[in-house]
């Protein structure tokens, strides 16, 4: 621990200290387990953190699989498994089970004191010197009462999501008052484009898109998967959330291939799955295919538009924060919007033709990457100075 200031140091020893000072820092980031856009969100972040901070110690505390947890974030961190949120209850990757939703948030707040205590117990056990939230609020008033100094980056909050779906409760206002009280005690809530409006909320400071980049791999997928090259490759995911469309119902369309997920075992000459594609990761996956089959979510619009990739895309218009998703993307990049009885049906001639005849808009830069670290390193050289 740093005893002195460094505004005392001359400019020589000040370097040397700063040295000193990112090899002994220790930042934790909680991470939602509600599907992976919080971990798109938040590894682009910590690998330019990494580059920044070599010798940083790096803590996650995720419900995320580790083996996914690890391959979006290089270098060297520790896990620390356990839930701080859930978001919502799901039905699938779109359908959101509301009254199972309200009746966890109600359990999760009845024992509010107990989850608490364990929250601290893990912070007070890793002793970090910031913390990150995307965006279990749990861990942010932890923190609070720890007096750890913390940053909350997100598109969304989840006091603001189920104020989308339970609008008229009559214990919507006490359900909200701690996860807003907590969200309002970090330094900063960083709300990268696109994010929903927070008017709630005191401390929000917009910055700029955050999405990770690929490299296009189109030759080496034509080669494994044995493509001539001049077929439309669609990327086909839905999210974290588990759902698999009816896909053996699909008609076969001319010229189309969908690259799916292992896990739904397409029986389909037209539909291979990504596990053969050797060395090949999802990003590199998304910069190599010309559309992305998806649902709205802020890693897979963000992660198409900085890569240059068409969207094609699953109503989703129940979740309130999807109406500032699907603006940004139509604005920014190019995308295509068709109804659940599209994805049910498979008829989705029209809309890729439609889709594969806009103009091409050049990809996004994701500004909002070293922006969110610029933030982490003036609360790093601010709890420095405290000491």
């Amino acid at each position: 621990m740093l005893h002195f200031s460094l505004r005392v140091l001359g400019e020589q020893n000040q370097a040397v200290v700063q040295k000193i000072m990112k090899a002994s820092f220790h930042l934790y980031v909680a991470l939602s387990g509600h599907g992976f856009g919080h971990l798109a969100q938040v590894a682009p972040v910590l690998n330019a953190w990494r580059r920044r901070y070599l010798m940083g110690r790096l803590t996650v505390q995720s419900a995320l699989p580790e083996t996914v947890l690890r391959q979006r974030i290089d270098g060297e961190f520790t896990v620390v498994a356990g839930a701080a949120d859930f978001g919502m209850v799901m039905v699938d990757a779109l359908e959101a089970k509301v009254a199972e939703s309200l009746a966890a948030y109600r359990a999760f707040h009845a024992d509010w004191a107990a989850r608490l205590a364990w929250q601290e117990l893990l912070l007070r056990d890793t002793a970090p010197d910031v913390l990150l939230a995307d965006i279990p609020y749990l861990t942010l008033a932890a923190a609070a009462r720890l007096e750890i100094p913390a940053l909350a980056l997100c598109s969304l909050n989840w006091a603001d999501i189920l104020a989308g779906y339970g609008r008229n409760e009559p214990d919507l206002e006490t359900l909200r008052a701690p996860m807003l009280a907590a969200y309002q005690s970090a330094v900063a809530f960083l709300q990268p484009a696109p994010s929903m409006p927070m008017p709630e909320l005191r401390n929000t400071q917009p910055i700029g898109p955050i999405a990770a980049l690929g490299q296009n791999q189109r030759a080496v997928i034509n080669r494994q998967l044995g493509l001539r090259g001049d077929e439309t490759l669609v990327l086909m995911g839905l999210g974290g959330v588990e759902m698999r469309p009816s896909l053996e119902q699909w008609p076969t369309l001319p010229g189309v291939y969908w690259l799916t997920p292992p896990a739904w075992n397409a029986a389909r000459s037209d539909m291979p799955n990504w596990a053969g594609l050797v060395d090949l990761g999802m990003v590199d996956l998304i910069r190599s295919c010309d559309v992305l089959f998806t649902k709205p979510g802020y890693g897979a619009f963000t992660e198409a538009a900085c890569n240059g990739v068409r969207v094609l895309y699953v109503a989703r218009d129940d979740w309130p924060e999807e109406p500032w998703l699907s603006h940004w993307l139509l604005e920014y990049g190019n995308g295509v919007k068709i109804s659940r009885q599209q994805l049910v049906t498979g008829e989705l001639q029209g809309p890729l033709r439609e889709l594969l005849t806009q103009p091409i808009k050049p990809p996004v830069t994701p500004t909002g990457i070293v922006e969110a670290v610029d933030w982490l390193e003036r609360l790093i050289n601010r709890s420095y100075r405290r000491r």
